[in-house]
């Protein structure tokens, strides 16, 4: 069975780019293990995130977390701009005390059920202005560039989650998804460590389960069961990193039995379960 792709790396807590593309490669299913934030400036471009498609406009807010399954479409008859930045969930926990969470945009982004934000009065906006000094500094070369840039970047982060907080920003919906498909990445990530048969699945949504398993493909680009391994996956991958014993972690992402569960482990990872409990 085909497994979906990590792409990108991340060696530091955080990286930011500026990217303009000519010819964008189509960019097929796959996930990061870090967060990622990306600021869409021009082009023709179609985002889809855990089933849900959206049409991006300029200077929309693309929040995918850790894990996210996704792809991009890209028109290429026109340049594709945006500002992306890779971020370590370590990195942003940095940021929270009794008075303010940065993570927060990404856990009201969960609440909405949405991974876009749009400004929704661009004249009038703060974080707009951010966005552009965030845009100018990449062509400042001077003492500490980098730094400054993190710094200009952590300002964004602020207004961010102020506009969220105060609802001037827009958690967009989409009609491109199938709402019975969508309830159902909900049901399967909430109860990664339940049986989750295909039989069960379709007994808990009142549909035939062969009817269910094309939907599924037709609407995600990926098998219901090919799904459900790889978030149990990297479901247990969290959990051997967060200190949890390999056996337990094992059985509490959903696996039955030790051998199936690393023999699994080690193809998507490329090494076994105590390998990475020993790395971290």
């Amino acid at each position: 069975m085909d497994q979906y792709i990590k792409k990108g790396y991340l060696n530091s807590e955080f990286r930011l780019f500026h990217l303009t593309d000519k010819e964008t490669k189509e960019v097929e299913y796959h996930y990061h293990d870090f967060d990622k934030i990306t600021i869409f400036m021009k082009g023709h471009v179609t985002y889809t995130i855990e089933g849900k498609s959206y049409d991006l406009k300029p200077y929309d807010i693309v929040l995918v977390k850790h894990n996210d399954i996704h792809r991009l479409t890209v028109d290429n008859s026109t340049l594709y701009e945006r500002i992306i930045v890779y971020i370590s969930p370590n990195f942003m926990n940095a940021y929270q005390t009794d008075s303010y969470d940065l993570n927060y945009c990404f856990e009201k982004a969960e609440e909405e059920h949405s991974n876009v934000l749009r400004i929704t009065s661009l004249e009038k906006s703060s974080l707009l202005r951010s966005i552009s000094r965030l845009e100018a500094s990449f062509s400042d070369d001077g003492y500490a560039a980098d730094l400054y840039r993190q710094i200009i970047f952590l300002e964004f982060m602020i207004h961010l989650n102020r506009a969220a907080r105060k609802d001037h920003l827009k958690y967009i919906d989409t009609d491109s998804c199938n709402t019975k498909i969508q309830d159902i990445l909900g049901y399967i990530n909430e109860n990664l460590r339940e049986d989750l048969s295909i039989d069960s699945i379709a007994d808990q949504f009142y549909i035939s389960k062969y009817y269910m398993m094309r939907l599924f493909k037709q609407e995600t680009g990926y098998t219901l069961g090919q799904y459900i391994s790889q978030k149990r996956l990297l479901l247990a991958k969290e959990l051997l990193l967060s200190g949890e014993p390999v056996t337990k972690a094992c059985f509490d992402c959903g696996f039955k039995d030790y051998s199936t569960f690393s023999r699994a482990y080690k193809r998507l990872f490329g090494e076994s379960p105590r390998d990475t409990v020993t790395l971290s």
